[in-house]
């Protein structure tokens, strides 16, 4: 949906300024001509050559500069999207009431895109009446807010305040711009699992694994994007499109009820979750502590939900299963696929540095029938999302 689709990056003068860079990129990778637009404030925290080394075009700064006679103007009615990341309460103040004084304010006044705002301030000031009611206002006419998260704030503080991460702004970007418009998963019934179960050993501890739940939400919010109607099974504290159905689980035994209950209807079901092998037999149910000395904790098998879906799938339904490995992940991934009877299976080596658990990119190869191998990365783990639902889409265009 951003393959060739202009996009101005509005930037405002807050900390989270340095963030809007990671947004431009991701912006691009995608696709998108993006126009970066900074207000006089923001070139105090990142220099607009940064974003201009970064964007499409050089990085705009005044009213009274630039080719065009009305910069805004050109702007404007070029623009598919205008997304403002950062957007601080001055920002928000000046849009709601049409506070004409900078480039831009009068882009956003004179286009007629579809605008996306991303507030990022302290929490005291996002609590603000004043800053609540301008934001209802903005919401009232059309435009679309995104966060803020809850985390850490400048100063050392912490609370709700904190811009969206770079990947949730980019997806509701793609979200708005497919509005309407019918994708390749339109009103197919898409489940998703994400995230890494956590198995309790007594009453303040639990085994669990490393995995963020990043992929599994990018293959979420990628399948939302493309007119899927998705159920999102995660284990994972990650924001998710708000037009996704979300059902947030702890442990195996969650999750496997969770899937039981919905995996029947799906039309596709990506296992993308680190759903834990073992978990003890009987949690303490008290805090085990280092006097009574080392525990016997026996450890008993979990489920195996994506071999259970695979013995009782309908026909029609596509099943994707995920296989994190150390080293090559193609033997492995290729013994799931045969074991437990699905379609394709998504492998990846979790001990390469820099992808895979924890990171924002990855690099897999995509398993399926008839010795199909698509090796995809390393990148973005939204383009892996895209990849592994390009091949879902074209096994159901064969079934």
């Amino acid at each position: 949906m951003l393959h060739g689709r202009r996009v101005v990056l509005g930037v405002t003068g807050g900390i989270a300024a340095y963030k809007a860079v990671e947004v431009c990129r991701r912006l691009v990778d995608a696709g998108a001509f993006v126009s970066p637009v900074l207000s006089a404030t923001a070139v105090r925290f990142v220099g607009p050559a940064t974003f201009s080394a970064v964007a499409s075009e050089p990085a705009r700064t005044s009213l009274w500069e630039g080719p065009e006679a009305s910069p805004h103007t050109a702007l404007g009615q070029r623009a598919d999207l205008v997304v403002v990341a950062p957007a601080t309460a001055r920002l928000l103040a000046a849009y709601a009431i049409g506070m004409a004084d900078d480039l831009l304010i009068t882009t956003l006044l004179a286009t007629r895109a579809p605008v996306v705002v991303c507030p990022a301030m302290h929490t005291e000031m996002w609590e603000q009446a004043a800053v609540r009611a301008n934001v209802e206002t903005l919401r009232q006419r059309g435009v679309v807010v995104v966060g803020p998260d809850a985390g850490h704030l400048a100063g050392g503080d912490s609370g709700l305040g904190r811009m969206a991460d770079p990947a949730d702004i980019v997806a509701a970007c793609v979200s708005v711009l497919s509005a309407g418009e019918p994708g390749d998963l339109d009103g197919v019934r898409v489940l998703v699992t994400a995230g890494g179960t956590r198995e309790p050993l007594d009453a303040v501890r639990f085994l669990a694994n490393r995995s963020s739940g990043k992929q599994g939400h990018a293959v979420a919010a990628e399948a939302a994007a493309r007119g899927a109607r998705v159920t999102l099974i995660t284990a994972a504290d990650l924001a998710a499109p708000a037009s996704v159905e979300r059902v947030d689980v702890e442990t195996a035994a969650d999750m496997e009820h969770a899937v039981a209950r919905r995996g029947v209807s799906a039309d596709v079901v990506v296992m993308a979750a680190a759903v834990a092998d073992f978990r003890p037999k009987a949690a303490a149910p008290t805090k085990l502590r280092t006097a009574d000395g080392v525990p016997d904790v026996v450890l008993e098998p979990t489920t195996d939900i994506l071999a259970c879906l695979g013995e009782h799938r309908r026909p029609g339904q596509v099943l994707v299963g995920f296989a994190a490995e150390i080293g090559d992940p193609r033997p492995g991934a290729q013994e799931k696929l045969r074991r437990k009877g699905v379609d394709l299976v998504v492998g990846n080596d979790v001990s390469a540095p820099g992808v895979g658990f924890g990171h924002d990119t990855n690099t897999v190869v995509i398993v399926g029938p008839d010795g199909m191998e698509l090796n995809v990365g390393p990148a973005d783990k939204r383009v892996i999302a895209r990849a592994v639902l390009d091949a879902v889409v074209d096994l159901r265009s064969t079934m």
